[in-house]
């Protein structure tokens, strides 16, 4: 195989069939025969399956935002999407997806219920292909109702696989950086099937580059990408987040409605791959570009009591090129009143995990209830809550439930009709 030929190169046909290579995994006596796969990797292939991890309860959302970008045929799962594409869909999933943390690209998929049948399977991938020694790699694990339980063994067991295949290759090894890799390889091992990945993201998709601070508790900016899309807001109607913090709703919002990809600020770890084409990817970027809108006085506002807050929503906003595009106001719930007869107000109060916080809470929910019932009629209300028994001091009706994670918490996003 010449150094110009990468697993990864979606998008170029070879001016004869690739050659394939499979990853014959070994069966363990005890193991059914039918159990056996032998998972081709087709080197110049154009097709790359994919999968896209998202928050638990946004797997629709993601498959949406796929179609949208005209890649057809996902398919949501928990905890995600799975979805087959070429290089530049990869690309534009990387750049577009608000809902996903990120994109995995697979390599192989084999049986695995010991420490030999790991290191067969994953040394069995070209890594040589994909990987020099010169470049930085790092291991991600997750494992899940299988033989093997330590994820830091699996993870070490893996990257041995991978740097004996290309020292075997190249005579040398690269080195590995957990920080900042030219490539990282995810491993699945989930009831003794394990998948092994490229993670074409890089750092999780969450992270925008717009946020120049987190505050104490803050939101990821993908479930509150996600909370706005599930209410269905198309920038129509104004949006108003009363309790704004340091303006992540606000900010999804804003870039939803301006048509700006929340990549456009950061860099994905495709862009380190051997196979990566800049003349395409800078392609994707200016037709996005072409795309972006400025949005109108009033559109988007929030409002916190917190000045600290209220200062790092502001230079979040600017660092996301929207200055001048949201609007912030230093005022308490209880003082909230929205402007125009129909609208959309979104909030994400504490939850009150910690001991003690329910009781200090219960006025808040109660607010909440009030500010929306008295000043809010015409509009539709939602509340991000990790705390059901919190959100029945809210007082009215919920028309509508979606379960959502906040990390390991489980939340309702609870939908409130206003008369």
């Amino acid at each position: 195989m010449s150094k110009s030929s990468h697993i990864l190169r979606p998008g170029k046909r070879p001016a004869k069939p690739p050659e394939m290579i499979a990853t014959r995994v070994p069966i363990s006596p005890s193991t059914n025969k039918s159990a056996s796969m032998t998972i081709p990797i087709s080197y110049l292939n154009s097709t790359l399956n994919c999968f896209a991890a998202v928050p638990r309860g946004a797997e629709e959302l993601a498959a949406a935002e796929l179609a949208a970008l005209g890649i057809s045929g996902a398919q949501p799962g928990k905890g995600g999407v799975a979805f087959s594409t070429d290089r530049s869909g990869l690309y534009r999933a990387n750049l577009w997806l608000r809902t996903a943390s990120r994109v995995l690209v697979q390599l192989a998929l084999f049986p695995c219920s010991s420490p030999a049948e790991l290191y067969a399977g994953v040394h069995a991938v070209p890594w040589q292909e994909l990987i020099t020694p010169e470049m930085t790699l790092a291991v991600d694990c997750s494992l899940r109702d299988s033989a093997l339980t330590h994820s830091g063994f699996v993870a070490l067991k893996t990257k041995d696989a991978v740097v004996d295949r290309i020292r075997e290759s190249c005579g040398s090894r690269p080195n590995v950086d957990t920080a900042s890799p030219d490539v990282r390889i995810n491993v699945h091992l989930h009831k003794n099937l394990c998948t092994i990945s490229l993670d074409s993201s890089g750092d999780s998709l969450d992270r925008r580059g717009y946020r120049l601070e987190r505050n104490e508790a803050p939101l990821r900016e993908t479930l509150a990408a996600t909370v706005v899309a599930l209410t269905g807001w198309d920038g129509s109607v104004p949006l108003a987040d009363p309790m704004c913090g340091s303006g992540t709703i606000p900010v999804e919002a804003a870039l939803m409605a301006a048509h700006i990809p929340p990549g456009f600020q950061r860099d994905f770890g495709f862009q380190r791959w051997l196979d990566f084409d800049k003349e395409l990817w800078e392609g994707i970027c200016a037709d996005a570009e072409v795309g972006i809108r400025r949005l109108p006085v009033g559109l988007i506002t929030g409002y916190d009591l917190d000045n600290r807050a209220l200062l790092l929503a502001g230079r979040n906003v600017a660092k996301a090129g929207l200055e001048g595009q949201i609007h912030f106001f230093h005022a308490a719930l209880q003082d909230f009143r929205p402007e125009g007869d129909k609208g959309v107000v979104i909030l994400n109060p504490p939850y009150g995990k910690r001991l003690g916080e329910d009781d200090d809470l219960r006025e808040l929910y109660c607010q909440i209830g009030d500010v929306m019932k008295k000043y809010c009629r015409g509009w539709t209300g939602y509340v991000l809550t990790g705390n059901l028994e919190l959100a029945k001091y809210i007082g009215l009706k919920a028309s509508r439930r979606y379960v959502l994670f906040n990390g390991a918490i489980e939340c309702r996003l609870l939908k409130y009709d206003l008369y």
